[in-house]
């Protein structure tokens, strides 16, 4: 299913579901590629490795993907899917931490091209989103996790602003309790190494 809202004359957002998605996979896949090898993240990744990835919302039942497109072109995406289709290292706090993983949905990861930023398009992803997750009736708290990096990393910019302001703005408030792990090869590396990952909440009712 897609559903699309025309921005202005040139950007549009599409709210994206099941295998709807499929389509986008190549180009999803060279955008996350693009946006995540800047801090924090730092990612050296493939796009095999991406579109297999993606995969997983196009196969989860409540999954979805939220793009933005300027013409034909994809310049932005955010994507989400129900907790208990992630994968288990993104479910295991929750259940440690005593909630339902039935009841909690899950925030995938947003990127956008650097010159479409500062236009509300991050406000708008976590709104389409959440519009999503309410349609579905049937979850009770919102989440995703981010990346901690040390505060003296050496690829650290100088300009750089943490998001935890704007995350805070909708509605989200960081639970240091909850942490996992991913892995994955920075871009000055030889092999993957693990990343500390912190998890952010907010409830729904």
């Amino acid at each position: 299913m897609v559903e699309e809202d025309y921005m202005s004359e040139i950007l549009s957002i599409q709210r994206v579901t099941k295998g709807d998605i499929t389509a986008y996979l190549p180009e999803l896949a060279c955008l996350r590629i693009w946006v995540f090898r800047e801090y924090p993240y730092l990612y050296e990744g493939s796009t095999a490795y991406e579109e297999k990835y993606l995969q997983t919302y196009t196969n989860a039942p409540g999954g979805v993907m939220v793009l933005v497109r300027d013409g034909r072109r994809v310049v932005g995406a955010s994507s989400g899917l129900p907790l208990s289709a992630a994968t288990p290292n993104v479910i295991e706090p929750f259940v440690k931490g005593g909630y339902d993983p039935e009841q909690v949905f899950y925030y995938g990861e947003s990127v956008l091209l650097p010159e479409y930023r500062r236009r509300g398009l991050g406000q708008r992803f976590f709104a389409e989103r959440e519009a999503h997750v309410r349609a579905l009736d049937r979850f009770d708290i919102a989440c995703f996790c981010a990346v901690e990096r040390p505060v003296d990393h050496p690829r650290r910019p100088a300009n750089y602003r943490p998001l935890d302001e704007f995350w805070n703005g909708q509605g989200f408030v960081r639970h240091p309790e909850l942490r996992t792990t991913f892995s994955w090869r920075d871009l000055d590396e030889a092999a993957e190494s693990p990343k500390s990952m912190v998890f952010w909440l907010k409830r729904l009712v």
